[in-house]
């Protein structure tokens, strides 16, 4: 299910990773804080009246004591040193020494570039919730891990154990062996309000501990990662290294994990995301009876209404998920949906943006009814699916899809998830999983992964037909492999 884009072009959208720094992390709190009372914010403002009809002013403004909501959840929060491994296509680091020498060995054809393991090292942030050692955190902290490192603010240390982790919520559950454990308290997501006082707590660049703080800046974010997460936006500051660390509200409550930011540099420029501490309990639910995740599906790509739209499906205003397409034989397809639907309310909920459906549906498990309001026609119709796995999808896009022919390009490839998106760091892509013909001729290799057609971005396998259709003798394929990019000649004529 895809959703509306953020509409900052020239932003990045980055995974708060866990970077090694060069020498160890200066530890920032070297001894465990005292046990206090639970941490309460300071009461509220109160609101005078100016008039039985003017307008409201607030007075006697109030701030939470971040000192005392540190002092007794800082504990609980810990430091993850990871190492690993990855296994990645390229050639000997040495031979790079050549500018030319990979261009030579990607055209002597397959078997010349090998496969080969590099180190993975890394630093995060975690949070206990139980006192048995449950601790939640990042999945993009912990993948490929070998070994994942817990420090304390006591200084003990365990190596713990990935009991699970969740790629399409960026979720990872993990266990260490100790008893009578400082925990957070977990708060309710859904009675922030934007402007409301939030603080985080982590391991930026390997400074362990360090507290921030700021303000909720919006609910229900969709970024377009496609993982499905109504993300919070605040202001609070969070770098490489706060991944996976709790995101606590005035009263002392985690209402989400730190997870991402949008930045031209790779640091923290005023924007950054959580992921609801609802949606991260429902995986760690899952995780821990199961071992695994299952995510509904309804089958549905959506956009946005804008005025315009609203005015031509005769709706009073601007709201909703406008249905572009319905998968068939899906679930919306099974119910009845049809593309020009604009589903208006979910299961009671109200749909304002398009993303607050796909952030209702990932809190859902396959087999659950989904009712929904929908505007189709002019008139409002009701309507009920029944959710479907997310697993079955995935199979079916996994499927090889000729690119262009057997006489001419030789490819089948297919759209890469978000996890391989992420590990080859691209934003769109295809992965070819089969190279004959001239493709295999001019060296492209399965696992390869193509970028561009004649400068074009390769998003979408029909696309790229219609680009090689359209060329008479040759096409120029932006190949990455492993770490490196090169522009490959294929010669279809």
């Amino acid at each position: 299910m895809t959703r509306a884009q953020l509409k900052a072009a020239p932003l990045v959208l980055a995974l708060l990773g866990a970077g090694a720094i060069g020498g160890a992390g200066v530890e920032m709190w070297h001894s465990r804080a005292e046990a206090a009372a639970p941490a309460v914010m300071a009461p509220p403002a109160t609101a005078a009246a100016t008039g039985s009809a003017g307008p409201t002013v607030i007075t006697n403004p109030t701030f939470p004591d971040f000192a005392l909501i540190t002092q007794r959840y800082g504990p609980a929060v810990v430091n993850l040193s990871v190492t690993g491994s990855r296994k990645v296509m390229g050639v000997d680091p040495e031979a790079l020494s050549d500018p030319f020498e990979f261009f030579r060995r990607f055209q002597q054809g397959p078997g010349r570039i090998t496969p080969r393991e590099v180190p993975v090292r890394g630093m995060g942030s975690g949070f206990i919730i139980s006192p048995d050692g449950i601790i939640l955190t990042n999945a993009h902290v912990v993948k490929d891990a070998n070994e994942v490192m817990v420090k304390l603010t006591d200084r003990r240390e365990f190596r713990a154990k990935v009991l699970g982790n969740d790629p399409k919520t960026d979720v990872a559950v993990l266990k260490i062996e100790a008893r009578n454990l400082p925990v957070v308290t977990l708060g309710h997501p859904k009675d922030l309000r934007p402007g409301e006082w939030v603080l985080a707590i982590g391991s930026p660049f390997g400074f362990e501990n360090t507290v921030t703080a700021g303000i909720v800046s919006a609910k229900g974010r969709s970024l377009p990662d496609d993982s499905a997460v109504p993300f919070i936006q605040t202001d609070v500051a969070v770098n490489p290294g706060n991944s996976g660390g709790p995101l606590f509200n005035a009263r002392g409550e985690v209402v989400g994990m730190n997870s991402q930011i949008y930045s031209q540099s790779g640091g923290y420029q005023g924007v950054s995301f959580a992921i609801p501490i609802d949606v991260a309990t429902r995986v760690k639910e899952q995780i821990v009876a199961t071992g695994k995740v299952q995510h509904a599906r309804l089958g549905v790509t959506v956009q946005e209404v804008n005025q315009t739209l609203a005015d031509s499906f005769k709706l009073d205003r601007p709201e909703g998920a406008l249905v572009a397409s319905v998968e068939k034989d899906g679930p919306a397809d099974k119910a009845g949906l049809q593309p020009g639907d604009v589903i208006r309310r979910a299961n009671g909920q109200p749909i304002v943006a398009s993303g607050d459906l796909p952030a209702i549906v990932v809190l859902s498990t396959p087999g659950q009814r989904l009712q929904m309001e929908v505007w189709r026609q002019g008139h409002k119709v009701d309507v009920t699916a029944q959710l479907a796995s997310a697993k079955e999808a995935a199979k079916s896009d996994n499927r090889p899809e000729s690119a262009a022919g057997e006489g001419k390009l030789g490819l089948a490839l297919r759209p890469l998830q978000e996890g391989e998106k992420r590990q080859a760091g691209v934003s769109e892509g295809l992965l070819v999983q089969q190279a004959s013909g001239a493709a295999a001729r001019a060296g492209v290799e399965p696992g390869d992964v193509v970028l561009a057609v004649n400068g074009t971005p390769a998003r979408s396998v029909d696309q790229v037909k219609s680009l090689v259709a359209k060329s008479d003798k040759s096409v120029a394929l932006l190949i990455q492999r492993g770490e490196d990019k090169i522009f490959v000649p294929v010669r279809i004529g």
